[in-house]
């Protein structure tokens, strides 16, 4: 989907999803922070980042986290949230458009896959692949419910994990009544 679509849903709410408030959101980042298999990882990648809530504990995780998204008001957002995070970059980017440089032992795919079409979803699972350091982790997490979006949340998924393909092993693949978390691991 569009940069000019993620503009429009923050230009008339600045938290459309309801990320600092809602109760599905609470679980949900306590369940994937939870599912991270390490303590700590020495440099995340956060493709989505939105306005900073998950980013802000995904941080303390990390030695070094850079965080995306497509649009800029929910990155002013954030970069306030995460003030206190010296360890956290922000930058604006399309992905796959774009790609960041560096590799990542923690690369956290948070309800952003079902926003690619099948073709682009190759290419980030391509991206991913390269910039996935040996050992290193990469967490998806979907919402399974009904979307308007270009892939509902299990075939986002199911896609990207085959996209990645080559020496990637699941860890685990949980579900839960709205949405289903899935981490993988570079061999």
């Amino acid at each position: 989907m569009s940069r000019a679509y993620f503009e429009s849903l923050y230009a008339s709410d600045p938290d459309p999803w309801k990320f600092a408030s809602s109760a599905y959101e609470k679980e949900k980042y306590a369940k994937t922070l939870a599912a991270l298999p390490r303590p700590r990882y020495a440099a995340g990648l956060e493709v989505g980042c939105s306005i900073g809530v998950l980013t802000r504990d995904v941080a303390r995780r990390c030695d070094g986290l850079l965080a995306l998204d497509v649009a800029s008001a929910p990155l002013i957002e954030a970069q306030r949230r995460c003030a206190d995070c010296p360890n956290v970059r922000f930058e604006q980017m399309t992905v796959p458009t774009r790609w960041p440089n560096g590799t990542f032992d923690l690369i956290l795919l948070s309800e952003v896959v079902y926003y690619l079409c099948a073709r682009d979803v190759a290419r980030l699972g391509a991206h991913v692949a390269q910039s996935l350091r040996p050992q290193g982790d990469v967490v998806l997490v979907h919402w399974t419910g009904e979307t308007d979006y270009p892939l509902r949340g299990d075939e986002a998924a199911e896609l990207f994990i085959a996209a990645l393909g080559g020496p990637t092993l699941v860890l685990r693949g949980d579900r839960y009544p709205d949405f289903r978390l899935d981490v993988l691991r570079r061999r």
